[in-house]
This record gives structure tokens, C-alpha cells and sequence, in this order.
């Protein structure tokens, strides 16, 4: 179970969101919604650990992560708004790369298959990423939840720059880290085709 209690966090001198409470079980996806500037980022990457928050505590299986450390980091798989990809490597190498440092499999096979599950056809599995169109790139960092066995997924945006296939195939994968008993938190402006009752929302207004 993971949990925010009592959150606020600023950027600058601006206070961004204040005293948020919100759980997070396994099989549930929690969407975080809410205007251009409202925070939606920040708030991800405080819950990642990469930002400080101004108070309150982020809670990991009833564990204060700033205890858990790295133990918590090995928890989570975070796709940033940002693709986070090399343009000088290959799909492929990207895959290989970030599948190492994360302690996932990192075979040629299992990567071609992550790829080719985003909808990336093998034609473009040797190009230098910096060749490809925002959408594939966008396909390229997202294909790491192909690969990722955490259990906890927090994500900024990842349906932008999709088409509706992709958008489509993201989905289903969501979908099946849910069913699996994993969690999800998720930035985004709009609506998710997934259950209802897997579902909630939380709303960062400015």
C-alpha cells in the first residue's frame, strides 16, 4: 500500500498543493488531475523522491520512505514527463540501458518483444533515436512498463504524443499491471478506459 499524508509542496515561492491525503492499494490507479500549472509534476516527483516535500510524509507499506531509501526506489518505475531516452542510441540500446539499471531482464529478445508490444515494427529498432518521431519516441520510453516487474508505476503525461493505437496498447498493459495486484499513479488530462471501480482521482487545483 502506498500512501501521501498530509503532502504540500511550492516551487519557488508559489505553493502548489497543500495538505494532500490519498491511498494508493494494489490494483487501484490513481489519476492525478488538474490544470497546466496546477502541479501534477511536482507532485510526481516528490512522490518518486526526487523532489522534497515542504511537509507531510509519503508512506510505503506504513514506512516513512525517507527511512526506506533505496529500498523504496526499488519499488517504483517512474516515466517522467520527459521521455528520458538517448538520442544517440537505438531503441534497442535505450531499452537495454535503462532494463540494466533498473535489475529487469535486458535480453535482446525480451526488448525487441517490449518494443514491438508499444507497436514499434523491427525497422526501427536499430535507429538512432533522435530519427524517429515524437510519438516513437514517446513508444520507446514507455515500453520500459513491458519490462518492469515493480509493483508501484508513477507516470507523468504517458499518453501524450500517442496515437489512438498506442494509446490503446498502453491501456491494456495498465490494465494488466493492475489486474496483477500492481499500483499505478498517473498525471494526466484526460480520462483512462479502465474500470471504474480500479480507479479514483485526485484533483491539484492552483
Amino acid at each position: 500500500m502506498f500512501q501521501a499524508v498530509a503532502l504540500s509542496g511550492s516551487r519557488g515561492e508559489r505553493l502548489l498543493f497543500s495538505n494532500v491525503s490519498v491511498t494508493v492499494k494494489p490494483g487501484t490507479l490513481l489519476a492525478v488531475v488538474g490544470e497546466n500549472g496546477s502541479g501534477k509534476t511536482s507532485f510526481l516527483r516528490v512522490l518518486c523522491g526526487l523532489l522534497s516535500p515542504d511537509c507531510g510524509a509519503i508512506l510505503w507499506q506504513g514506512k516513512d520512505i525517507r527511512q526506506l531509501k533505496e529500498l523504496y526506489c526499488a519499488q517504483l518505475t517512474y516515466v517522467g514527463h520527459l521521455n528520458g531516452i538517448k538520442d544517440d542510441l537505438t531503441p534497442v540500446e535505450n531499452l537495454k540501458v535503462s532494463a540494466s539499471l533498473a535489475g529487469d531482464e535486458s535480453s535482446g529478445a525480451i526488448v525487441q518483444k517490449a518494443l514491438e508490444a508499444v507497436g514499434l515494427g523491427r525497422s526501427v529498432h536499430r535507429l538512432p533515436t533522435r530519427v524517429l518521431s515524437q510519438g516513437q519516441k514517446r513508444r520507446v520510453a514507455l515500453a520500459r512498463l513491458w519490462l518492469s516487474t515493480r509493483p508501484l508505476w508513477l507516470l507523468d503525461e504517458p499518453f501524450a504524443s500517442l496515437d489512438a493505437a498506442a494509446t490503446s496498447y498502453l491501456t491494456q498493459r495498465l490494465q494488466s499491471h493492475l489486474s496483477n495486484g500492481g499500483m499505478v499513479v498517473v498525471a494526466t488530462h484526460q480520462e483512462i478506459a479502465i474500470p471504474t471501480d480500479s480507479v479514483q482521482h485526485l484533483r491539484l487545483t492552483r
